[in-house]
């Protein structure tokens, strides 16, 4: 199975405009727990008060999931991480170093060996106090795939159990992460029960693409968000990568632990939180995931379903799939509509009901029951559209 780590409360919550409080992760985290997220990254104790007692609250009331604390490197970072998860019933200290040269250079301005011992260190002090330990390489992507097999060979000989290689800045392709992390097992070998894991941004909209193809290439856990939030263009969606694996079992051989009918809830949940919507055309969530306009669409859906979607939208949580009636819509959508809202008329009444449904849908982006009931009542042609309000 793939882990689900979920970072929307620490790396999701660093886009400007999704800030939570304490109490609003903590709503968050039991909704998470519920869904049957694995891991919680509950902040990065060490920026904030506010952050530091968030995930020390969130790791005091989950019981069931993993609490995540972020520590950069450093044993300050560390202790914070630890003060923070002293009461949580399954703790979990992530460690992350940058590996590539463009940020040891620029950024730490530390040489590869300094990076190594730091790893080795800092990972072995936090094994010393925690039974379990993630080691990230931040911007793996980028780094050269000889020194990254140093760095993680360090990091699983100091105790680390789980090694990420993020696609910091979204950089990869699915081919190159998923290569990456082929050979990166390859030489990363001979260390039982290591678990290897993705973490990609979506700065070119492949977040979700390169974390599928890491499963693929034998990552068993995937940092994500839910609906994709996070830094920049975002973080790989959880709800995304979760309906894949569900559907494509083919493909990839392996699923989740996630309650796949909590999804949509836990997404309107978020967007209450923070106040920023999902666009209509997310995928799985969004508002028009599930909704068929043009005529040979709902045609099929009529028939079978899965002519035009390859999940049932009850699957996920949505209530049901929506016919919406528009300009491309077919005749055989307005009769189930007209069903559906008790009005039964012959099927000249409906010639003429949808003619002018469709005249209609010329003067309006989308057409209201109550602007079908109307129409539906006056079949004889000589109604104006000016008479149904636009």
């Amino acid at each position: 199975m793939v882990r689900i780590f979920d970072t929307t409360l620490r790396d999701g919550e660093q886009a400007p405009g999704f800030s939570m409080n304490t109490a609003e992760k903590l709503q968050l985290a039991r909704r998470l727990e519920s869904l049957g997220v694995d891991v919680i990254e509950a902040g990065f104790p060490i920026a904030s008060q506010g952050d530091f007692e968030a995930v020390r609250e969130v790791a005091r009331d989950i019981k069931h999931s993993t609490v995540a604390g972020l520590a950069r490197a450093r044993r300050e970072d560390i202790d914070a991480a630890l003060g923070a998860l002293e009461r949580a019933a399954r703790p979990r200290v992530h460690v992350f170093l940058a590996t590539s040269d463009l940020h040891l250079k620029h950024k730490l301005r530390i040489s590869r060996t300094e990076a190594l011992e730091s790893i080795g260190k800092m990972v072995e002090y936090a094994k010393g106090h925690c039974p379990e330990v993630e080691f990230s390489a931040e911007d793996a992507s980028r780094s050269d795939v000889e020194f990254l097999g140093q760095a993680f060979s360090v990091a699983a000989d100091a105790g680390a159990t789980i090694l990420n290689a993020p696609d910091t800045v979204g950089y990869a392709t699915p081919e190159e992460y998923g290569g990456m992390f082929r050979a990166l097992r390859s030489k990363v070998s001979g260390r039982p029960g290591v678990i290897w894991s993705a973490h990609c941004h979506n700065d070119l909209g492949l977040a979700v693409a390169n974390s599928l193809a890491a499963v693929k290439a034998g990552a068993r856990q995937v940092e994500c968000t839910i609906n994709g939030i996070g830094e920049r263009a975002g973080n790989a969606a959880m709800e995304e990568i979760a309906v894949a694996l569900a559907v494509r079992p083919d493909r990839y051989e392996t699923g989740t632990r996630l309650r796949l009918n909590e999804l949509y809830a836990t997404s309107r949940l978020l967007s209450e939180i923070t106040g920023v919507s999902v666009p209509p055309n997310k995928a799985v969530v969004g508002a028009n995931a599930f909704a068929h306009e043009a005529g040979i669409h709902q045609d099929g859906i009529l028939k079978n379903p899965l002519t035009y979607q390859v999940i049932s939208p009850e699957a996920v949580g949505v209530p049901a799939h929506r016919l919406v009636l528009g300009k491309h819509s077919g005749r055989n959508a307005l009769r189930a509509r007209l069903a559906e809202l008790g009005v039964i008329i012959s099927e000249d009444e409906l010639r003429e009901c949808y003619r002018q449904v469709m005249a209609l849908a010329d003067a309006k982006k989308e057409i209201t029951d109550e602007d079908i009931k109307r129409l539906a009542g006056r079949p004889s042609a000589n109604a104006s559209i000016s008479d149904v309000a636009v």
